[in-house]
């Protein structure tokens, strides 16, 4: 009897285990399926990138093509000056993204460590930088960079997005974050403002510059519109998007080479946010953007 009395016992205690694990299971089957609603898109550029172009839009439409023609990455090369757009979208996002994010960690801290008069008032000017469209201050800068004598230069792609408020947001919500104290410790030492601000506050804030440089990247990387516009001489100064642009020419496509230059020009991005993703999951989670 206290044989029988122990097997029931135990029996509930390993369906309320089993149940959890299907649940678990269940939930990974969904999101492997939504993720792979996602990459769809991807992996039919990529296979798209090594197809003749006859193949492209067969009827019905294939995964693979009739070869694998890794030769659609090496003609992008001698199709147009391809190197030469990534070379200018390198120079460009890498320029832009150092005086980002130098900027915004220099107005970070003032909106968050130093106390000055009306300093709300002019982060929450700044702030509101943020609700108006790019799209809608693409004339405005056009005019400028016209009287300047910048239009079709390297500065007139780098300059005019290189200061926005959306960096300092970032670091300011960090800066308030780091304890009052470690301040009046370094004051303590001897150190000023300056010092205190690239010995303690820069080391502190680096998984945030981390996020600020990934997103900065990405912006000036895939930007389009505005090398449209500023670029007469797409040679010499279009970055990638723009170069893109080039493949499709009045006698058709070249849509292999138009894929296999999308998968290349993806790859930079790809490899940053690798390398950089602790960084980015701890600068997310403590500048604000975490949901804290």
């Amino acid at each position: 009897m206290g044989r029988h009395s122990a097997g029931r016992r135990v029996q509930p205690a390993r369906t309320a285990g089993f149940v959890p694990r299907v649940r678990q299971a269940i939930g990974y089957a969904i999101l492997c399926l939504i993720a792979l609603i996602f990459l769809a898109p991807l992996i039919y550029m990529v296979t798209t990138s090594l197809k003749p172009d006859a193949d492209v839009f067969t009827t019905p439409p294939t995964l693979w093509g009739s070869e694998l023609r890794w030769q659609n990455y090496t003609d992008v090369f001698s199709y147009q000056p391809f190197g030469r757009f990534i070379l200018n979208g390198f120079v460009v996002a890498a320029v832009g993204t150092a005086i980002n994010v130098s900027v915004a960690a220099f107005s970070g801290y003032a909106f968050s460590r130093l106390r000055w008069r009306g300093r709300n008032l002019v982060f929450m000017l700044f702030l509101a930088t943020l609700m108006i469209p790019q799209d809608v201050l693409v004339i405005p800068m056009y005019v400028m960079m016209q009287n300047l004598g910048w239009v079709d230069t390297f500065q007139a792609l780098i300059i005019p997005w290189a200061f926005t408020a959306l960096g300092a947001f970032l670091l300011r919500q960090f800066f308030l974050t780091v304890p009052q104290e470690l301040d009046d410790a370094a004051r303590v030492d001897g150190a000023g403002t300056v010092r205190t601000f690239f010995e303690v506050m820069v080391p502190l804030a680096r998984p945030t510059l981390a996020v600020l440089a990934v997103f900065t990247f990405i912006s000036y990387w895939n930007s389009f519109l505005w090398p449209l516009v500023i670029v007469n001489d797409v040679n010499a100064h279009a970055t990638i998007p723009l170069g893109l642009q080039a493949f499709f020419g009045q006698q058709g496509s070249e849509w292999g080479l138009v894929m296999a230059a999308s998968v290349i020009s993806m790859l930079p991005t790809v490899i940053i946010l690798i390398l950089l993703q602790k960084h980015l999951v701890r600068g997310i989670v403590t500048s604000g953007l975490g949901g804290r």
